[in-house]
């Protein structure tokens, strides 16, 4: 038991020995040169310049005080906003594309090399101040689609929001900037209180055939009550690419089988930089798949006796950075409901056979007058008896009055003969 204490011991002691000399050698070992009378001094000069939209010169000079005999001279940098970064180069000067609106900071050192000795001196710290402009002024909701037409030209769409405290007179103006062309929105879509609020090129400088290229989109605005403060937003170009739709999509049966083929969409890039989504729809049970497929043609075994809905869609694959997706192309049917077809078309037989029946008994009766002959008129029976009441009112009243008279003037006569002959 002794024994085995003591080994343990020397086990332990060995160990501390060695994280010790590990130690040294990552810590004491650099800073040999500067204990031999090497010093490292800092870069001399450091500037930052904005030498476009969103685009950052870093610059630099050496120290002259710095001894380059058999050392090899590099620099440090380390961008701490807005996005952190840390590399080295040989060269005085650097140049970095980022979002400037709240402003940029980095710093820089120098870094001495000699055999496998590494030695650094001070950083060096240089800012660029934040854009001016009253907070919540700067837009907000910022996206980008870019869309390649058949000529092999892109466009580009954006969109954003007003800043939540942007007066109702602001007026926003975009500028997309690609590599070093740098161009000015003159397509606007306003919203109700007559800002701009979507901005669309047709035709842009942005190259088809590149591959993960940064679009800088660059929004400022003014207005007579608010310092309006600008916006800047960096876009991968593939990553907004909204894919156009695959092409030429054929769906046919073979037996028991799907096929399906395309032609890829329109882009400068080859069939293999692609992937899709076949979405296939049971019109009889309602059951809906969406399958992804690396390549342009597909093969599924189906239910023969149901028909099917079928669309397709396409995104980039491998090649470059994921965009958005496609539309999907338009539908195509495949196949038949056996059973519901069948019971289509015997009502649509029947139908069909009850109004060509109707409609040839309707023209045979019209053409033989049968419906004269089934269905005579109904005759207007005669007056054989005089109207009781004239039907001139004038002529009954003209008859009334001579009839009054004549009766008048015969009981004259008699009263007169009676008085001139005597019964006695």
């Amino acid at each position: 038991m002794a024994v085995l204490i003591y080994h343990l011991k020397i086990i332990a002691s060995t160990m501390k020995v060695f994280l010790i000399l590990l130690w040294t050698a990552n810590f004491i070992q650099p800073n040999l040169p500067q204990a031999a009378g090497v010093q490292v001094f800092p870069p001399v000069n450091f500037t930052l310049t904005v030498s476009a939209l969103a685009q950052v010169l870093l610059q630099w000079k050496p120290n002259p005080n710095q001894e380059q005999k058999n050392y090899t001279i590099r620099y440090d940098v380390k961008i701490l906003s807005p996005v952190p970064e840390e590399y080295d180069t040989k060269k005085t000067h650097s140049i970095r594309t980022a979002p400037l609106h709240n402003g940029f900071s980095a710093h820089v050192r120098t870094l001495l090399l000699h055999n496998d000795l590494q030695m650094r001196s001070d950083w060096v710290k240089e800012n660029l101040l934040p854009a001016p402009g009253a907070p919540e002024t700067s837009v907000t909701n910022l996206s980008c689609v870019t869309r390649i037409s058949v000529s092999n030209t892109v466009s580009l769409h954006c969109t954003w929001l007003p800043g939540q405290e942007a007066p109702e007179d602001t007026k926003y103006f975009l500028f997309y900037r690609y590599e070093m062309y740098t161009e000015e929105c003159e397509d606007y879509i306003k919203d109700k209180w007559n800002r701009n609020t979507e901005c669309r090129f047709s035709v842009t400088h942005i190259d088809p055939e590149e591959v993960d290229n940064l679009i800088v989109i660059h929004i400022n605005g003014s207005s007579k009550y608010a310092a309006i403060k600008p916006f800047q937003q960096l876009f991968n170009q593939n990553a907004i690419e909204k894919v156009n739709v695959p092409r030429n999509v054929t769906v046919f049966l073979e037996q028991n089988d799907l096929l399906a083929t395309w032609e890829k969409p329109i882009s400068p890039f080859p069939k293999e930089c692609f992937e899709y989504e076949f979405y296939l729809f049971n019109l009889k049970s309602g059951n809906k798949q969406i399958l992804k497929i690396p390549v342009n043609a597909f093969r599924l075994r189906i239910d023969v006796t149901s028909r099917y809905s079928i669309q397709v869609r396409a995104n980039h694959h491998i090649c470059c950075t994921r965009g958005f997706w496609s539309d999907w192309s338009e539908i195509i049917y495949v196949g038949q409901n056996k059973l519901e077809n069948s019971t289509v078309w015997i009502l649509a037989v029947l139908c069909g056979s009850t109004c060509f029946t109707f409609l040839l008994v309707a023209i045979i009766c019209k053409t033989n007058h049968v419906w004269s002959k089934l269905f005579p008129p109904i005759p207007t029976p005669s007056n054989k008896f005089r109207d009781p009441f004239p039907n001139n009112y004038q002529r009954a009243h003209t008859c009334t009055s001579e009839t009054e008279t004549e009766f008048s003037s015969f009981a004259e006569d008699l009263y007169c003969n009676a008085l001139n002959d005597p019964v006695f």
